[in-house]
């Protein structure tokens, strides 16, 4: 599929991270009106979009998932909130969506991926694969997941796109973040890391910092490593991560604009 694109609207851009359950509404209305406007501007893009699970998700983890090896029912019971505050984001992000008149389906993992040891291992894609086919969008975010080894896991949006981009091949994915790329400093941000590749990733893996705010799906050095991992895997891919925060960048980005820090071959 010729201009297949995965973008990852983070959770720090579309709700505040410092502020459990709390969204951006005004921000997340800005970017589906972007995303509206680079299709209608570029119709032969094709789109997957995913979403962090921001102050939702990462906030009910972080009070209710279990942290003994044998659950209880009590601990399902946090499983199951951590789960519905991540669709209750999903629902939000969806609105939002289906206001700019983007036609959008939800696909929660939760509902369709089969973890093992924290990994996906099981994944029954032909609807989503339908949906893209037939030029609807389709949605997914980071969110739980039953886990034959370790009773329930969460994978965060970059986990599934990981999965995704091995089966799809994506000419790019794009990371929607607060920050203006990578930086080599933060948080001074003086020096923004303009490409990363796997061959220069150990020289400046040790100056990435963690995530703002609660975050419980790993930091900014782990999302780039394993966006480093993945680009050596798919053929031709690029990631690009930049902000989202700026008025037009994620319109400019889906249309082939080079902004952010660039992660290649």
């Amino acid at each position: 599929m010729t201009k297949l694109t995965f973008l990852k609207l983070g959770g720090s851009l579309i709700t505040d991270k410092t502020r459990p359950y709390t969204p951006r509404l005004d921000k997340l209305a800005e970017l589906a009106t972007q995303i509206a406007a680079a299709t209608r501007l570029d119709p032969d893009l094709r789109l997957v979009l995913g979403h962090g699970s921001g102050s939702f998700g990462h906030a009910a983890a972080s009070q209710h998932w279990p942290v003994n090896a044998k659950w209880t029912r009590t601990d399902w019971r946090g499983f199951a909130e951590v789960w519905y505050q991540a669709l209750a984001l999903n629902r939000l992000v969806v609105d939002a969506l289906h206001g700019a008149g983007i036609p959008t389906i939800s696909f929660p993992p939760s509902a369709t991926c089969q973890a093992n040891e924290g990994a996906i291992v099981d994944w029954y894609l032909p609807p989503l694969q339908e949906a893209l086919e037939t030029g609807i969008i389709p949605l997914i975010q980071g969110d739980v997941a039953f886990d034959a080894a370790i009773h329930g896991t969460i994978l965060s949006t970059e986990d599934l796109f990981f999965k995704l981009a091995q089966r799809l091949h994506p000419q790019r994915i794009l990371v929607a973040g607060l920050e203006k790329g990578v930086w080599a400093d933060f948080p001074e941000r003086t020096r923004l890391i303009e490409v990363i590749t796997p061959e220069s990733f150990e020289a400046v893996a040790a100056s990435l910092a963690g995530a703002a705010g609660m975050d419980v799906t790993g930091g900014m050095r782990d999302k780039v490593e394993q966006m480093v991992r993945l680009v050596e895997q798919v053929p031709g891919l690029e990631v690009h991560v930049f902000s989202g925060e700026e008025t037009g960048n994620v319109q400019r980005a889906l249309l082939g604009e080079a902004v952010g820090s660039f992660i290649r071959r």
